[in-house]
């Protein structure tokens, strides 16, 4: 699975895109906006779902598994038909619909446990229409700033976003904490309606262009297949879709499965392992909040490889690292990486794509790493077990530099 919040009359210089030259253009006031809401809703969900983890957690370990499973598994599914209903119906209404969907979910969930506890039943329902709204919700948003933002802007755009979204990876657990210790699950619920409640009031003063209804449809599934096909097709959106692939199986596991299973082969505290996911989250947040002041790298490809490189050397430091400072210090360089690859290759991404194809192209990406992530986890967390968390996480700087060097090779991601 990316929002920040940020001046309404930002002055922030960046690059234009496909140039490179400098330009004091603000980012659109709309667009500011609209960041605004949706980072609300973000740090809303966040503690939200810790919310909910914790209390699964009281039902067992395979209990909270099943929740989990509850969100991946329709989000999964029905993300491709949500790419589609975005790009037929807009997606400034689907994302209306989602976010009241969601507003009456958590309302309806802060009441019944207020009123019955916990239930491992409610807890699975509440996943299961998280993850059935994700799968619209997402592509919609995805598109959003192509479609609030001009190109020479979008890289900086992008990098907002990025940064916003982790802020609220780091703050909304110890949200999600507080509100669960105030108010139980059902003040974390309750929060995260108000939350969405905040974004239904910005979507309503947004208006995006070239977000109208397409004409006579040839069928929401034959919608999606074409946004498949055209992806395969297009040799930049191709490349991009394998490397965002490669990226999501080989980086996104590092910190949040093999670094503890490390800490814990180490004899570490939880102090220092929760510093070494700070420290990824901090490198990821630098480069984000550096490309939304001062813009891209003009070419976004060799961008986006270099991201790869510095990432695969910030993970074998991390795997080689004999005590925390060493730790923190790969897992900060890995966040840079991470940080400089996202923010180069989101915007070719989304400059790549039609404007009739650009929430079904954002629900390809999510499916791609959704898929990557879920066989990655299982084969490395298999691996850790009887080999001990070194090698597969020496194996993912290998194959992240893999990624990178194959990117400056590949002529559609170097020329971009």
């Amino acid at each position: 699975m990316t929002t920040a919040t940020g001046s309404r009359s930002s002055t922030a210089t960046g690059t234009t895109a496909g140039s490179g030259a400098p330009t004091s253009a603000a980012l659109p006031r709309t667009y500011l906006c609209w960041l605004a809401g949706v980072q609300t809703g973000l740090l809303g969900d966040a503690a939200l779902y810790f919310a909910l983890g914790w209390a699964a957690s009281a039902h067992g370990g395979g209990a909270a598994g099943l929740v989990l499973t509850a969100v991946t598994v329709p989000r999964t599914a029905l993300v491709l038909l949500g790419g589609a209903v975005a790009d037929r119906f807009g997606a400034r209404r689907v994302m209306l619909v989602g976010d009241t969907v969601m507003l009456v979910a958590t309302v309806a969930l802060a009441l019944v446990a207020a009123d019955r506890g916990t239930p491992l039943w409610l807890l699975v329902a509440a996943a299961a229409v998280i993850g059935t709204v994700d799968a619209f919700h997402l592509p919609a948003s995805g598109s959003m700033p192509r479609r609030l933002v001009p190109a020479d802007r979008l890289p900086r755009a992008l990098a907002l976003r990025q940064a916003g979204g982790q802020s609220a990876v780091l703050l909304g657990a110890p949200l999600g904490g507080l509100l669960v210790a105030v108010g139980g699950l059902s003040g974390a619920a309750l929060a995260d309606a108000v939350s969405f409640g905040v974004v239904l009031l910005v979507l309503l003063r947004v208006r995006p262009r070239e977000d109208e209804p397409s004409g006579p449809s040839a069928g929401l599934l034959r919608e999606a297949a074409s946004g498949v096909r055209l992806a395969l097709a297009d040799p930049l959106l191709r490349a991009a879709l394998l490397l965002t692939g490669a990226a999501a199986g080989a980086l996104l596991p590092v910190v949040s499965l093999l670094g503890p299973l490390l800490a814990r082969a180490h004899g570490w505290t939880a102090g220092p392992a929760g510093l070494v996911s700070a420290g990824q989250a901090a490198g990821v947040l630098a480069v984000a909040a550096l490309v939304a002041r001062r813009g891209a790298l003009p070419r976004a490809g060799v961008g986006a490889a270099a991201g790869l490189c510095t990432a695969s050397a910030g993970t074998a430091l991390l795997a080689l690292a004999a005590g925390p400072v060493a730790a923190v210090a790969g897992s900060a360089v890995a966040g840079l990486g991470s940080g400089l690859f996202a923010c180069h290759l989101g915007p070719l991404v989304m400059t790549g794509a039609p404007t009739t194809h650009l929430s079904r192209i954002q629900a390809l990406l999510t499916l791609v790493q959704g898929l990557a992530l879920v066989l990655s986890n299982a084969l490395l967390g298999l691996l850790a077990d009887t080999a001990g968390a070194t090698l597969p996480t020496l194996l993912c700087a290998l194959a992240t530099a893999a990624a990178g060097l194959t990117a400056l090779a590949a002529p559609a991601l170097r020329r971009a």
